[in-house]
């Protein structure tokens, strides 16, 4: 199922606001549309990262992070590049990568798994406002604000403070009504 608003923006688009009472305009171009993609289970989203693939290929610069898996050697510092324009940038410290068990048995992992997570979102936050990027995926950040590793609400003014002249694109599970309100396109995806 696909919902989306009716409103099509493109670079020439401007939207109008009063600044004040004394009558002064302030006209800025449209931020590009927030996408939402959400399922009922994790690791439903391959589509949305062989797309940023092909978006990258076709010339877009493209961020991908996905806050909630991690690698060898990821992190802000080891992002990998690929086709040129895509930045594709993991946790350096997440859950997927040790046994459920021996997170909740040692505060410190989860501590760090956290601050990662967290440093993490810091560095989107820096790039949703520089503007080099047309295309970002969050990929489950819902889960890390499901989880109050990022905050509900920091999302929110971040996403409508945001700089990028293209798309955002965010996925999840249990997706906040306030965000989705926010959405110019919601796909629920379904197995």
């Amino acid at each position: 199922m696909v919902t989306g608003s009716p409103h099509v923006y493109s670079k020439s688009n401007f939207d109008v606001v009063n600044i004040n009472t004394s009558n002064k305009i302030k006209r800025f171009t449209q931020n590009g549309q927030i996408q939402i993609f959400q399922s009922s289970y994790r690791g439903s989203y391959s589509s949305i990262i062989r797309d940023s693939l092909r978006n990258a290929a076709l010339g877009r610069k493209v961020l991908l992070i996905q806050f909630m898996r991690g690698g060898v050697k990821q992190g802000i510092d080891h992002a990998v590049k690929l086709c040129g324009n895509l930045t594709w940038v993991r946790s350096s410290h997440s859950f997927d990568q040790y046994n459920s068990e021996a997170i909740e048995n040692n505060k410190n992992l989860k501590k760090s798994i956290h601050e990662s997570i967290f440093e993490l979102w810091n560095f989107c936050k820096k790039e949703l406002q520089s503007g080099e990027y047309e295309q970002m995926i969050l990929d489950e950040i819902f889960l890390a604000v499901d989880m109050k590793i990022i905050d509900k609400d920091d999302l929110i003014s971040t996403l409508e403070n945001r700089f990028i002249s293209g798309d955002v694109i965010l996925t999840g599970t249990d997706i906040p009504k306030d965000l989705l309100l926010m959405a110019n396109q919601i796909t629920e995806l379904r197995s």
